[in-house]
C-alpha cells in the first residue's frame, strides 16, 4: 500500500501508520518534489507533473494496482492520476482531502475584493496578511507550483472513480471543512464516510488508533 502526504508535509507525518499496517501489506511512503527528502525543485511542479512522478515512482519499486491512502494534497494526485487511469489503484483512502472546488463565502468575496482593490496601490510585500501561511512559506519556485495546483480543481474527477473508496475525514477539520467530505461522498459511486470525532485536518495523527482501524478493516474486507 502507498501513502501519499500533503502540501508541506512529508512521510514522517504517518509515523502512527507505517509500521501498523507493515504487519499486513508491503508499505511505501514516497516524498512529493518539494518536500521531505526531495528537495529542490528546478521548475515549478503542475499537478501533472507530480502525477508522472508518482507514476515513476510506481515503476520504479514494480508497484502495481496498490491500496493507496492519500492526505490532502496527495489526494489531488491520485484522484487526476485515476482520471487518467481508473485502474491505477486497488482501494483508495481520501482523509482531509484536497481537490475541490471552495465555497465563496461573503468574507472571502470581501477578502478578494479589497486585495484586487490594494494591490493596484500597494506593493505585494506588504499585502502578507491577505496569503496563506503555507504560500508565505514557499520560495519563489515553489510559490509558482502552489498557484499552479490550487487553480486546478478536480471536481470533475468524482463520477468517474470506479473504486472502491474510503472518506475519512475529522469533524474539526478547517482545511478541508466537512461539506468536501459530503461532497466527495456524493459524487463518488458507493463510496463510504467516516467522520472522526475530536480530530482535525491530520485525524490520523490525532486520533490514529481509530483511524487504523477501521482503514484496515476497509482494507482487507
Amino acid at each position: 500500500m502507498v501513502f501519499l502526504h500533503g502540501y508541506l508535509s512529508s512521510p514522517d507525518s504517518f509515523f502512527y501508520q507505517k509500521e501498523f499496517f507493515a504487519r499486513d501489506f508491503e508499505v511505501f511512503a514516497p516524498s512529493f518534489k518539494g518536500f521531505g527528502d526531495n528537495l529542490g525543485m528546478e521548475k515549478p511542479y503542475s499537478l501533472s507533473d507530480y502525477v508522472l512522478e508518482l507514476k515513476e515512482y510506481f515503476y520504479k519499486y514494480n508497484i502495481f494496482f496498490p491500496h493507496v491512502v492519500a492526505h490532502s494534497f496527495g489526494a489531488r494526485v491520485v484522484l487526476k492520476a485515476l482520471y487518467d487511469q481508473p485502474d491505477f489503484v486497488d482501494k483508495l483512502v481520501l482523509t482531509g482531502s484536497a481537490g475541490l472546488k471552495p465555497k465563496i463565502t461573503l468574507k472571502k468575496r470581501v477578502k478578494k475584493a479589497t486585495f484586487s482593490l490594494l494591490k493596484r496601490v500597494v506593493k505585494r510585500e506588504k499585502l502578507k496578511m491577505f496569503y496563506s501561511k503555507d504560500y508565505l512559506a514557499l520560495d519563489s519556485v515553489m510559490k509558482e507550483s502552489f498557484k499552479l495546483i490550487v487553480a486546478e480543481n478536480l471536481d470533475y474527477t468524482l463520477s468517474s472513480i470506479k473504486r472502491p473508496t474510503f472518506i475519512v475525514f475529522g469533524r474539526e477539520d478547517k482545511e478541508t471543512p466537512l461539506y468536501m467530505a459530503k461532497r466527495f461522498n456524493e459524487n463518488i459511486k458507493n463510496s463510504r464516510l467516516l467522520i472522526i470525532e475530536n480530530a482535525g485536518h491530520y485525524c490520523f495523527i490525532d486520533k490514529p488508533h481509530k483511524f487504523n482501524q477501521e482503514v484496515r478493516e476497509f482494507l482487507l474486507s
